[in-house]
């Protein structure tokens, strides 16, 4: 930790200490999580209903109490829009004693409800939501991003293949919050690294036909095309350009976030040879290996990315309360911060003013046919990127709270 952020940390402490005595206590003598995300849709198996069984998995682990006080955890889908999410965030905030809401999973919902929280003093923490605004221009102290954003997804696969000669792009973006963001780092990412954007190309979230898109992808000659989608759109991506022999005929598709679940969806005779960034993956070591048996055993498929930060966000949510002694979100989110992240998920992660959760990230290759030994024996773990290097710093981010540090 950064002198700055040691300063920060230990004024936000005493700030809450201040306010806030030991006898505080929780409010309504529960503590409630709300896991928001999408249970249906194009997002819903990377996050849905795997999210919010390993919010539970983590409550159960913590014994089902902090404080004395309950804990409960309540779901809702938020189908992918906006509007709906801040209506069943304002809903559990105001109505339904929800102090934390997790997940989020689209990055349109994400700002939403983080303007909420902000607004009624809650804490909202994201997985899966990749735009750089949430712990940049629209931060707040309340809330956290746990798993990644687009420059994390970018800027380190971006630098490898450019490297490796593929110098020239083409970008099929979905259109709104996350693509917009994924775009803007990767092209970035592209022009640092000495290669050249030749075109780009939107498509609506949840599309069902790529073909117009990949065709215009593959007159461009760009050696390689970004998918910078994710989840159902980024597997129907993936089959119709194997339909298009887009490999074949000497393009590289690289994809930005993509989920064990697209590649066990896809197989890996199609999905050979991808690279992407990733912040977990269940086979990386024993510990790993035994949280996500545990998981498997109930869900039938290994933790995705997503599914495993949410595990980790809500333990260390409730320790925070546990050793703050209250619920009260200014008091847990300054514990927080202060608190270092330690479990199988991250070691010595470091909550930012931001909100960013500094971690490792791993850049991976999915496994030919041949080299896989067991279902889930997907990745090939090529480097780990360590977290200085994953995230951008948070004084380049807007964050008014990041200032200095």
């Amino acid at each position: 930790m950064n002198l700055a952020m040691n300063k920060w940390a230990i004024g936000a402490l005493l700030l809450s200490a201040l306010i806030f005595d030991a006898s505080a206590q929780i409010s309504d003598n529960v503590v409630k999580i709300g896991v928001l995300n999408d249970a249906s849709g194009p997002y819903a198996d990377f996050s849905g209903s795997g999210s919010v069984l390993a919010v539970r998995m983590a409550v159960e682990d913590f014994g089902g109490t902090v404080n004395g006080a309950p804990i409960e955890v309540v779901s809702a889908n938020h189908q992918n829009k906006a509007d709906v999410g801040a209506n069943i965030a304002r809903e559990w905030f105001d109505t339904g004693k929800v102090d934390i809401i997790v997940d989020l999973s689209n990055s349109a919902v994400a700002l939403a409800v983080q303007r909420l929280a902000r607004e009624k003093n809650r804490i909202a923490i994201a997985a899966a939501v990749g735009t750089t605004d949430f712990t940049g221009k629209s931060c707040t102290s309340t809330t956290m991003s746990w798993l990644y954003d687009s420059y994390a997804l970018s800027n380190s696969v971006v630098k490898s293949a450019v490297q490796s000669g593929l110098d020239t792009w083409y970008f099929i973006t979905v259109d709104y919050a996350f693509g917009v963001s994924m775009q803007a780092d990767a092209t970035r990412a592209v022009a640092a690294a000495g290669g050249k954007l030749l075109g780009s190309v939107r498509h609506p979230l949840n599309s069902s036909d790529f073909s117009s898109y990949l065709l215009q992808a593959q007159t461009s000659g760009a050696k390689a095309i970004l998918l910078a989608n994710g989840g159902a759109d980024l597997i129907t991506a993936l089959k119709q350009a194997k339909e298009f022999g887009i490999s074949s005929r000497g393009q590289t598709l690289v994809t930005s976030a993509m989920f064990i679940t697209d590649v066990h969806s896809i197989g890996l005779a199609t999905a050979q040879g991808l690279k992407f960034v990733t912040g977990f993956y269940w086979d990386r070591n024993e510990e790993t290996r035994q949280w996500s048996i545990r998981f498997f055993e109930r869900h039938k498929a290994m933790p995705t990315m997503a599914q495993a930060a949410m595990y980790s966000a809500v333990r260390h949510y409730l320790i925070a309360v546990r050793d703050a002694k209250t619920d009260e979100a200014q008091s847990v989110a300054a514990r927080m911060r202060v608190t270092p992240v330690n479990d199988f998920y991250v070691k010595d992660g470091q909550l930012r003013p931001d909100g960013r959760l500094v971690h490792d990230m791993y850049l991976v290759e999915v496994k030919k046919p041949e080299e896989s030994k067991r279902p889930y024996d997907y990745y090939k773990i090529l480097r780990t990127i360590p977290g200085a290097e994953a995230f951008p710093p948070a004084k380049d981010g807007g964050c008014p709270l990041a200032k200095g540090s």
